[in-house]
């Protein structure tokens, strides 16, 4: 099977300067979710057809992992939809059927694809949608039950217009026969174009059967052409993630208040509170719950750990019966062993912690390595820059460091140290001793408060 992905629209409604199939739906441009439904299928060939802003399309997309191995193709001039395909003929295999989808159609699911594939057979197959308000799009139109052509709404008749079969634009036909009907199209219609939907009373003429299937759920073949649709389709995809994780066991506190915008692997026992983000590749262990109003992107929670409200957790690894918050940032490059309490307003980044510490108040941990059952005080920071370079903090074993200190890396704290409040470390501090630093404390016996002055006073 051959793949042609039609994206070269301009997408004139949405207002933007973004060419339309970069706009985001689930944290990935539309053509994203499109390539992902196309290379699940393992077709021989995919060709991505695009037009406006074609070179950030392409740029945009070739990072994208569903890209590998994708014939790019630029329509211009825009003729219409048979004139885009036409574009990718030379790069389809004609040997092999060819499927035809739509970069701005993100919902489309690989199963109904594979669907409509054997469907087709050796004939063509197009995906249908059922609408109470048909409004817009082109109409099937039948011939005792069976399809015989597809007319657009502008150049339909009022009876046609009635119609309540629509189509998706979504179609199965052979490549040899695409290459025939495409030479045939003419663009003597209301707007001047090609359309790819005339090959169907072209097919139907040299005999071959035309099928119809409609779309299992009629959101996966909707399109975006304005910012209203583009939430819409975004609503539609939050619910089908809602609705599968709590299939799996998941429990949403607020099925309407979750945005998924990657992968989420949960285990089991797993409890989300409300308006909470997902973003990359996330999992979160059994037993883990997260609290209201959290952002989780690329992150690895083990069993028993507890995210409190309020958190953002970037590209990190969490072990086992951690506490994280409320309102603690943990930032890439942060590895928490089993038992780590970071607490309110906390900031961690680059750090391995060990089992058992805890930085439970206003703290600041970067590039740092921590040990275990080290305590480390509130308003405690690592000065890990110098304005040019970082440099690394180690912490052992057993240290206990008192409110209020400043570490100034590159600089060890020994196993079992303590680090007196108000402390500003520059020098390594041995281990089982007590290091201070702080100037003499000094009272001003004869000193009084200055009082403000009193209107017309000298």
């Amino acid at each position: 099977m051959n793949v042609a992905i039609l994206a070269a629209g301009q997408g004139k409604r949405m207002h933007s300067d973004k060419p339309k199939v970069l706009h985001r739906l689930a944290g990935r441009p539309l053509l994203s979710h499109v390539l992902a439904a196309a290379s699940a299928l393992a077709p021989r060939r995919i060709c991505v057809v695009c037009g406006h802003g074609a070179e950030a399309v392409r740029a945009e997309l070739e990072r994208d992992p569903g890209s590998a191995g994708v014939a790019w193709v630029e329509q211009k001039p825009q003729l219409g939809t048979g004139h885009a395909l036409a574009q990718a003929l030379p790069h389809l295999d004609e040997s092999a059927p060819t499927l035809v989808l739509y970069g701005d159609v993100p919902l489309i699911r690989a199963q109904t694809l594979r669907a409509l594939c054997d469907l087709a057979g050796a004939g063509v197959a197009l995906l249908s949608v059922m609408s109470e308000d048909p409004r817009g799009y082109g109409r099937v139109v039948r011939r005792n039950g069976a399809v015989a052509r597809i007319v657009e709404e502008k150049d339909a008749t009022p009876d046609e217009r009635s119609i309540r079969e629509i189509n998706t634009g979504i179609l199965v036909a052979p490549t040899a026969g695409l290459r025939r009907w495409l030479a045939q199209l003419s663009n003597d219609n209301a707007q001047a174009e090609y359309y790819l939907t005339d090959v169907i009373a072209l097919a139907v003429a040299e005999g071959l059967t035309v099928s119809a299937m409609q779309a299992p759920a009629p959101w996966e073949a909707l399109g975006v052409n304005s910012r209203v649709q583009l939430a819409e389709l975004e609503r539609s995809f939050q619910r089908n993630a809602a609705r599968t994780l709590m299939e799996q066991g998941v429990t949403l506190a607020d099925p309407a208040r979750i945005d998924v915008r990657g992968r989420l692997h949960c285990g089991r026992d797993v409890s989300i509170d409300v308006n909470c983000v997902f973003e990359g590749e996330v999992s979160l262990g059994d037993r883990v719950s997260v609290g209201a109003n959290c952002v989780l992107r690329n992150v690895r929670i083990a069993r028993g750990t507890q995210v409190e409200p309020f958190c953002h957790l970037d590209d990190a690894d969490i072990g086992e019966r951690c506490r994280i918050g409320p309102y603690a940032r943990i930032r890439p490059g942060t590895a928490l062993a089993t038992d780590v309490h970071i607490g309110n307003f906390v900031e961690v980044k680059a750090s391995s912690i060990g089992e058992g510490s805890k930085a439970n108040h206003l703290a600041y941990v970067g590039d740092t390595t921590v040990g275990r059952n080290v305590n480390v005080g509130a308003g405690t920071i690592t000065c890990n820059y110098d304005g040019a370079n970082k440099h690394r903090t180690v912490i052992e074993d057993d240290v206990f460091i008192g409110s209020d200190t400043q570490l100034v890396a590159p600089v060890r704290v020994g196993r079992g140290a303590t680090l007196a409040a108000g402390t500003t470390l520059t020098k390594d501090a041995p281990e089982g001793k007590l290091t201070l630093s702080r100037a003499r404390q000094v009272t001003i016996d004869s000193w009084k408060r200055p009082k403000k002055k009193v209107k017309g006073e000298v």
